[in-house]
Parts: structure tokens; C-alpha cells; sequence
């Protein structure tokens, strides 16, 4: 007689357990699961099924997601055509999605690979077997809904007694026995960003003074030990604040406030005074800062290390009782100050350093010569002077520009600048300046006619 061989039939165990509860048990779900799974993978062993040394454990997932990382091996080694049979507990153990079991079973029966559930019965190679399964799918979505609406209506019901229901605890706060206590250093902070700005109207000058000081987003530790470092403050970190009613000592919860455990930090008068600014459009409040504080070179500087604009910036310190401008880099407003190098620079330096780069390059030889040149192709009379006669009118012409800039406002200036200047580039190196020598050749016509100039008077 022959021998009749039984072919081997690999059998994948799944185990899954969705909260970390327990898990660190000497024998928890999990090895419960599986203990189970090995003992009727064995009664089957007849058939030729064998279990596989390689453990599928999923442990503090919901089932309601695809998103688990032993679920991935399991299907990444199904498409490796390396199992047969993927055995579990309940079917809930590997889905609790109808859609997404769905998904799963499409991909058993590519690559022929059976599913059985090991305390309910059925093989999803049959009709009655997938009618079986997608009637468990249906319900075990159920109550997975049932358990979501629970939970939805338990937070709801706390959030109305002003109880904290976990998270990051907002900047000013920290959590002691799952309650909002209030953190003096932070709470002093976040008084002065409200009292900051209703002050300066700008959450850019905030910002920056922020960074310049070093502070950063809240910093916090989760109940299980993880610890979450505080990043770079960036200017939506500010608006949150600003719009945040736990300040006032209010729970929120889908728009409605209600009376919360914790002690307030901001009180009333300071909130209204801070949201009345609110209320006012962005660009409103952005054009009366730049109208309190003029920038000369606004919409001109660019970073050079980088390659972002430059935008204006101011900062007060009330105990001095003085205001201090600066050009900030936009990279590093928006991504923190480690986004660039440059950061920022005051504004009077660069201002000074523009003016006399401006000077030095009026006096310098090889742009008088260009712009003589140019001047002679523009003009017929002069075409027929000498080299030596146009440059002297240039230089005369060019020194004129001291006199001129020191009757003009700053809004004249700032014209001026923007009809002789292409941009600035500011970086480790120094202050670039990119003239429009075009531009410049004109003034300078203009000027020896004594025509075409908006800006010779401070009436201009």
C-alpha cells in the first residue's frame, strides 16, 4: 500500500486586543488568543494544518482601522503567497469594518487563502459561509458604533460640567490628577501675549519677540510617560491662544461654553479688548501698524540665505518704554527660528547700512561712466560733450541726492528708493544692493531738467 501524504497547510494566527490595558501581563488577551488558536490549529492536524512560528499580535488597536502594524505583515505575507489559512478567536479580532473586511477578503481569495474564526464556525469559500460572515461583520460594526455614540455622549456630558477630557493641555496649564491646574510661569506668559496685543495689534511682532526669548509651545508629559517637546511658537500657535475660552475659565465643546473646573488666567476686560482687534479684518490691522511705524524698505529686502522676503517688524518693551523695528525673515516667522540663519535684523542698521551703500555707489567711477553713456544716448546735446563733461554732470547730479533725501519724509523716501532700487539682499555676508540703472539714468535726466520729480519736496 502507499503511504497517503497529507499536504501542509500553513495557518497564520491573528490576535488583537484594542486598548494597552493588561497587555503587560505575564499572560494576557493576546496569549489567550493564541493559546486558543494553536489548540484547534493542532485538533487539525490531520488535515495537515500547521501552525507558523510567526506571531501576528496587535495590541492597544481598534478594529476599526487598517492602520495596525502586525495586520500589514499579515497581508504583506499574503501577497508573498507564504500562508493559507489566517486563523482568529472572532472575527472582530481582525476587523471590525465591514468595508475594510471587505477589502481583506478580496485579497484572500486572490491568492486563495481561507479564513476561519475559531468560535464561529464557517469557511468563506462557501456562499453560506460569506452570508454567515458579513451577518457577524454587521454587527460587530454595530457595536462598534453603539460604543463610539457612548463615548461621544460621555465626553459631551463632561465637557458640560467644565471637566477636562485629556490631550495637550493648553500653554498655561498642566494636568494633575486629570484636572487643569494653572502653571504660573506659563500663565504670565500667555497674559502677556493677550496684553501684548491689544497693545501692539500684531501677532508678527509677538511672534518674533517670542522666539528672540526662546520660548516655545507647550512641553507636556502623557499619562503613560511620553514626553512631548515643546516646538517653535509659529503664528497660528498665537491665534489659538487668543481664540481659546479656556482662558476665561470655560469648557468648550462643539462651540457652546460651559463653566469649567479650572481657574481662569484672562479676565473679561482683557479678552474683549483682545477680540475687538480680532474682529477688525487682518489687513486693516496690518496697515495701521505700518502706518504707525513707516519701513523704509518695506516690500525691498529679501533674504539671501534663504531667498524669502523680509517683512517688518516692531517690538515693545513697556518697562523701558521703548519701541524697537526690525526686518524679520518670513521662512523663519513661519517655521520657527531655525528655519534661517539671518532671522532677523534691526531696522535702523540696515537702513543706515542701505543709505551709505546708496552714497559710496553715486561716487563710484564705473556707475558714473554708465550712467554718462547712457545719458548721451538719450539726450542729443549731450551726446556731442566729452566723456569728462558728462561725468561731471553725473557726479554733480548724483551728489545732489544727499541733499534731496534729507528734506524728504519717509514715504517720499521710501518712493524714491523704490524707483532707484530692484531689491535688497541681506545675508551673513553683508547688504546687497541691485540697482535699476535704467531707472537711476532717468532720475538723473530728470534732475538736469528739473522735471519729472515727485519727490524734490517734502510736498511731493
Amino acid at each position: 500500500m502507499k503511504e497517503i501524504v497529507v499536504p501542509r497547510i500553513r495557518c497564520a494566527i491573528y490576535t488583537r486586543k484594542s486598548s494597552e490595558e493588561g497587555l503587560d501581563m505575564e499572560f494576557n488577551s493576546l496569549d489567550a488568543q493564541r493559546e486558543a488558536c494553536e489548540a484547534y490549529t493542532l485538533s487539525q492536524k490531520a488535515e495537515g494544518w500547521t501552525a507558523l512560528a510567526t506571531q501576528y499580535n496587535d495590541g492597544g488597536f481598534s478594529g476599526g482601522t487598517l492602520e495596525r502594524p502586525a495586520l500589514k505583515r499579515l497581508m504583506e505575507d499574503i501577497e508573498r503567497g507564504q500562508i493559507d489559512i489566517v486563523v482568529v478567536y472572532k472575527i472582530d479580532r481582525l476587523s471590525r469594518s465591514l468595508m475594510d473586511f471587505v477589502k481583506m477578503v478580496e485579497v484572500f481569495d486572490r491568492h486563495k487563502v481561507t479564513f476561519v474564526s475559531i468560535t464561529q464556525s464557517f469557511n468563506t469559500t462557501t456562499s453560506m459561509g460569506r452570508l454567515i460572515l458579513n451577518i457577524l461583520l454587521s454587527f460587530a460594526q454595530f457595536e462598534r458604533e453603539v460604543i463610539g455614540e457612548r463615548i461621544r455622549d460621555k465626553f459631551a456630558a463632561s465637557r458640560r460640567k467644565g471637566m477636562w477630557m485629556g490631550g495637550c493641555p493648553p500653554l498655561g496649564y498642566d494636568v494633575i490628577s486629570r484636572k487643569l491646574i494653572v502653571n504660573a510661569r506659563e500663565a504670565m506668559l500667555v497674559r502677556e501675549i493677550f496684553e501684548s496685543f491689544t497693545q501692539t495689534e500684531s501677532c508678527v511682532g509677538i511672534l518674533r519677540q517670542l522666539n528672540v526669548t526662546g520660548h516655545t509651545k507647550k512641553a507636556w508629559t502623557t499619562q503613560d510617560g511620553r514626553f512631548h517637546e515643546g516646538k517653535p511658537i509659529d503664528k497660528q500657535y498665537i491665534y489659538r491662544i487668543l481664540h481659546n475660552r479656556v482662558y476665561l475659565g470655560e469648557a468648550v465643546h462643539k462651540g457652546k461654553s460651559y463653566p469649567g473646573e479650572h481657574k481662569a488666567i484672562i479676565d473679561p476686560p482683557l479678552w474683549e479688548g483682545a477680540h475687538r482687534i480680532l474682529a477688525r479684518a487682518p489687513q486693516t490691522r496690518s496697515n495701521i501698524n505700518r502706518a504707525r511705524q513707516p519701513s523704509l524698505l518695506r516690500g525691498l529686502v529679501w533674504c539671501g540665505c534663504c531667498g524669502s522676503a523680509m517683512t517688518p517688524s516692531s517690538t515693545t518693551i513697556r518697562a523701558r518704554g521703548a519701541s524697537y523695528r526690525y526686518y524679520v525673515c518670513v521662512k523663519s516667522l513661519r517655521n520657527g527660528r531655525e528655519a534661517c540663519t539671518i532671522r532677523s535684523i534691526p531696522a535702523h542698521e540696515l537702513e543706515s547700512a542701505v543709505l551709505y551703500q546708496i552714497k559710496a555707489a553715486f561716487k563710484a567711477p564705473e556707475l558714473i561712466a554708465m550712467v554718462g553713456q547712457c545719458l548721451s544716448k538719450r539726450d542729443e546735446s549731450l551726446a556731442v560733450a566729452t566723456k569728462t563733461e558728462r561725468e561731471r554732470l553725473v557726479r554733480s547730479e548724483l551728489k545732489n541726492f544727499e541733499a534731496l533725501w534729507e528734506q524728504l519724509f519717509v514715504p517720499e523716501q521710501r518712493k524714491l528708493l523704490m524707483q532707484l532700487l530692484d531689491r535688497i539682499e541681506v545675508s551673513e555676508d553683508g547688504v546687497k544692493l541691485h540697482l535699476k540703472k535704467n531707472n537711476l539714468t532717468q532720475w538723473v535726466a530728470e534732475s538736469q531738467h528739473g522735471t519729472g520729480h515727485d519727490c524734490h519736496s517734502p510736498a511731493a
